[in-house]
């Protein structure tokens, strides 16, 4: 990872920025309620021509591990401290409508000083060099999207807005967005929302609501593997006839981001909706086969492993999680006549050199399917 790292150049020289927003930026959580609000500009950039700097939906799939961190790296993030619950005194400055906007904005940035750190975290994008600014201008008239428009005028909860938006479409990053810069919600009670918090909680509101329409559809009928990659990270998901319930299992490669050993996380979701802690990269994850369960209008028992080589030398959110396993609905790699079959075909993909059948959860829902077979 240091190796890799090493090659990225920062430029420190920039002291006055202007250029046009992707639109990227995010709000922090550190030091809460008061935060760092954050807006990223390619300096120099205008235009089209920095859509490119935050565009994960177009990432996906075509840009490697490398070039993502070097377009991160090339932004300068201007950064400003907040009170979490001043976020509609922020309206005028039209910072948080430019982070929502359809369109690259142009602003601009008076940096005290500037770091040349890369920052990275497993659930939001890696950030580049930063300072403390002493004015963040918005220069260009943001473009917002005309529903997302209505709910900023609108006094609706945050999950009822949140859930209108996905309704109609409205791109699901832009959602994440809105919510983190205190645009959605009643408006006695707009906050910022650390960007962290806002990513996995429209992932939880959106999976609820899908959540709570299959569990009335009738199961799956076959058992179904189905298989994604990206970024040195490995999905496969198997869907079996069930009552909806889901096993999330995370393998570590030795040398691999988090871990010098091969490591192995377990997750439950049961019937009710009850997991055993909060995982925002589960809750991707989960987002994603929900999504899909709801397309063919069907609910089933669910198995998503996650395998993390050692490609995947930094972490840039949890968005390519998101991505991953939406396409990876779309690739059905086998049809298999039982679970154990299933599981089986599945070990023999995995590059670790594991049993799944010895881990808790498969062990326990091997017990289970065993049980309510006997008595069908």
């Amino acid at each position: 990872m240091v190796s890799s790292l090493q090659k990225i150049k920062i430029d420190t020289s920039f002291k006055l920025v202007e250029g046009s927003t992707p639109p990227s930026g995010i709000v922090g959580e550190k030091g809460y309620p008061k935060v760092s609000l954050i807006i990223n500009i390619p300096p120099s950039v205008y235009g089209e021509d920095a859509r490119k700097y935050e565009n994960v939906k177009e990432w996906w799939g075509k840009v490697n591990l490398g070039d993502i961190i070097k377009l991160r790296s090339s932004l300068i993030s201007s950064i400003t401290t907040v009170k979490v619950e001043k976020a509609t005194e922020y309206y005028n400055t039209e910072i948080p409508l430019a982070i929502i906007s359809d369109n690259p904005v142009v602003s601009e940035a008076k940096l005290k000083t500037l770091e040349a750190k890369l920052k990275f975290d497993g659930i939001i994008l890696p950030r580049g060099p930063g300072g403390i600014a002493e004015e963040i201008k918005v220069v260009d008239n943001p473009k917002i999207p005309t529903k997302l428009d209505k709910l900023i005028f609108d006094d609706v909860k945050s999950a009822e807005a949140i859930l209108e938006l996905y309704r109609y479409n409205v791109d699901y990053y832009k959602i994440m967005h809105a919510l983190s810069f205190g645009l959605l919600g009643k408006k006695k009670n707009r906050r910022f929302v650390p960007t962290r918090w806002a990513i996995t909680a429209v992932d939880s509101t959106v999976g609820k609501f899908l959540y709570s329409k299959i569990i009335n559809y009738n199961e799956v009928n076959e058992i179904e593997v189905y298989h994604g990659s990206y970024l040195g990270n490995y999905f496969y998901v198997v869907l079996y006839p069930s009552k909806f319930s889901s096993i999330w299992i995370e393998i570590w490669h030795p040398l691999s981001l988090w871990s010098q050993d091969l490591t192995i996380s377990e997750l439950k979701e049961n019937f009710w909706g009850e997991y055993e802690y909060l995982d925002g990269g589960y809750m991707a994850a989960r987002l994603a086969v929900l999504e899909h369960l709801e397309e063919v209008k069907r609910q089933a028992g669910v198995i998503i492993i996650r395998e993390i080589t050692e490609e995947y030398f930094a972490p840039v959110g949890n968005w390519h999680i998101r991505e991953t396993v939406r396409n990876a609905m779309k690739n059905r790699i086998g049809k298999y006549d039982n679970l154990d079959q299933a599981i089986s075909e599945v070990n023999k993909k995995l590059k670790a050199k594991i049993n799944l059948f010895e881990l808790r959860t498969i062990k326990g829902l091997i017990k289970q399917k065993s049980i309510y077979d006997f008595f069908k």
